[in-house]
Parts: structure tokens; sequence; C-alpha cells
């Protein structure tokens, strides 16, 4: 079948593992290539528990809208009205709801700052691995990390199109939810949004460890660490609620169907969350960005919507279309497996290949 061999070609291209699950109406097929566990062999499979990333800022802005379908959030709102220590002074009073969940909101990326061997980033080649170990088990202050991003350099004007991807715009999310709900995100999250889709196998961390039969995750970042090495043991407080999920391919397509059809949010609220901007991604590529959600399409083939994920050593990707009738969600264990050229830039590997072609074959038969 078309779907085993594109999935297993992704394992012979160099991924250590992956699994998905494919739906077509009434009609599932899961699959999985090759090793959990790079040293014992442990085979993956499609049933496995994963940290999806940033697939969870779909959680998180569903919630937001949650908030705003019952008149506590107003999504045109100044976040300087909520969150004025957050965001003072004129940024707070120009810096909508809206422009940070479609990162519009012209705040930077906290991440290098909390990552010092990160500073040189989006300049790869002066990057280096070196903190992503030294900050394996950091519990990370969330509103520390807000304040990085806010009073770093400004990557946009408020509003201003292309936007830049940030996860400074979701910790603020995080914290508005947590302020208008007075429940921690994590519960409002899972009450509001994981609990109403009937997700029995989506949760939010404890802790470092991922629960239940889940693979090794393995950071390769461009090759500079040889072997890769295993983080799937890791405090997701650098991310916070915003993208530290961990769910199964399963739960993400039904999540993600139920999105579609109108049965986590309203369909006005749903219809805001298809409304799309341009916005530069973390990769650099700029994309369409809803609210929490993006569009793939290929001509001819329908719009399909969802979110990626990456952590350090973990992927995801979960894409459903527009009517519902086609899903999928794929998952890998292997990250930043493309070593950089000369000029710093990433080269192009037989896994960006062979995972584009399953993608292809997975929504479009």
């Amino acid at each position: 079948m078309a779907l085993d061999a594109a999935i297993e070609n992704v394992h012979r291209a160099g991924m250590p593992g992956l699994f998905a699950e494919v739906r077509d109406g009434d009609r599932v097929w899961r699959g999985a290539a090759g090793v959990a566990d790079v040293a014992t062999g442990r085979p993956v499979t499609a049933g496995m528990r994963h940290r999806v990333g940033s697939i969870t800022k779909t959680f998180t802005a569903a919630a937001v809208l949650r908030q705003v379908e019952s008149g506590r959030i107003g999504l045109d709102t100044p976040i300087g009205r909520y969150l004025p220590k957050l965001v003072p002074g004129e940024r707070g009073d120009a810096i909508t709801v809206r422009m940070l969940i479609n990162h519009t909101s012209g705040l930077a990326e906290y991440l290098p700052y909390a990552y010092p061997s990160l500073k040189a980033f989006p300049d790869l080649a002066n990057t280096g691995p070196q903190s992503l170990d030294d900050h394996r088990l950091t519990r990370f202050d969330p509103t520390e990390l807000i304040e990085m991003g806010v009073t770093a350099p400004a990557v946009g004007t408020p509003g201003g199109t292309p936007g830049v991807y940030s996860n400074t715009n979701y910790l603020l999310l995080v914290q508005l939810l947590e302020l208008v709900t007075g429940t921690t995100a994590e519960q409002g999250i899972t009450r509001n949004v994981i609990e109403r889709a009937g997700l029995r196998n989506t949760g939010f961390p404890a802790g470092p460890e991922v629960d239940g039969p889940h693979s090794q995750l393995y950071e390769a970042w461009f090759g500079m660490i040889d072997p890769p090495r295993d983080y799937s043991v890791y405090d997701m407080s650098w991310v916070g609620p915003s993208a530290s999920l961990i769910s199964t391919v399963t739960d993400l397509n039904r999540f993600y169907g139920m999105l579609l059809a109108g049965e986590i949010v309203s369909t006005a609220s749903l219809a805001q969350m298809q409304r799309t901007v341009p916005v530069v991604s973390q990769e650099g590529k700029t994309i369409d960005y809803g609210l929490g959600l993006h569009p793939m399409e290929s001509p001819g083939q329908g719009t399909f919507w969802g979110h990626g994920g990456t952590v350090w050593g973990g992927g995801a990707l979960a894409m459903t279309r527009a009517d519902g009738k086609r899903q999928m969600a794929v998952a890998v264990n292997l990250q930043r497996w493309n070593r950089l050229d000369s000029s710093g830039k990433p080269q192009p590997h037989p896994i960006d290949d062979a995972l584009a072609t399953l993608y292809r074959v997975a929504m479009y038969g």
C-alpha cells in the first residue's frame, strides 16, 4: 500500500522512527516504521504518546476563543488592558489579543535569550547545542521568559504584516487565560478543549518525563550533536502550556476533526481562526497563519488546516481537510537533521523529500 511504502521510505532516508494515522471518511490507516530507541531497537508503534510542541497552540487559541465567546476576553482588546505589567505602555495599548494569536504583535522570540548558545539565531552556524543540555531540567519562570521577548528589539509593528512567529505571544496568551479563568492554563485548556473533544490520551506533562508508551527523542541541532542526543526527558517550562502537550496521532485527528466541524468553538470563532495573514515561520518561510491554525494547499485538492510542532528531538504535523473527511497526523523522533553547508544554510537531506512524499500521499491519496 502507498502509505506503508511512504512511511517506510522516511525511516530508510534516516529517520530513526515515525508513526502516523490517516483517516479517509470511515477508513483509518495507522502505520509505524523504525525504532523508538536506537540503543535497544525497541520498535515505534502507532499508539505511542508524543510531545507535539506547537500543535498545542491550536488548543491554546481554541481556549482563548471559548473565553471570547463567553465575553471574558475581547479579541480586539489591547493586551495592556489585561496584563499592563507584562506589556507596558504604548505597546500594551497597540497589541491586541488577536495580534498575539496570529503572530502580528511584533514581539520578539525569547528563546535565543533563554538559551545562551542560541543567541545568534537565526544565524545557525554561530549557534550551538550546549545550552539545550544545560537547561534539560531548568524550571523557567514564564514571566521572565515574557520579559526577555518584550524587552528584546521588536521584530515588527503591532498589526503589521508579514508577522513573525514568536513563542512570546503564546506565553502571554497563557497568562491571559489564567487571569480571566482564575485557574492554571493547563486546567483551563484541559477542561474547555481537551475534555470537550473527548481526548483520552492527551494532556500536559506533570514532570520532565512522558507518561505511557513513548519514543526517545533525538536532537541533532543541524549536525552539531552527532550522534543525536535523547531529549525525551526534559522540563517543558521553556515553552510552557502553549507548546508542551503530549498526545497521540489518533487524538490529534479527533481534535482537528471536531474543531473544523465547529464542535470545539463556535462556527463564528472557527471563521476567525481561518482568517489568515502572512507570517514568517521559525524556518524563515512566509506562511499563511490564522488564529493558531494554518492552511496547506495543493492545486485542486482542497485546503487542509492544522499545525506543526517541534520540541528538542521530536516533531509532529496534523492536518485535516476543511470538510473534515481526510485527516493526517504524523509524529517523528528526530529533529534538525539537516547539516549546514559552508554558507551556514541547512542542506537538503533525503528525509525532507521522503517526509514531503508521505504528507502528500497521506493528504491527497
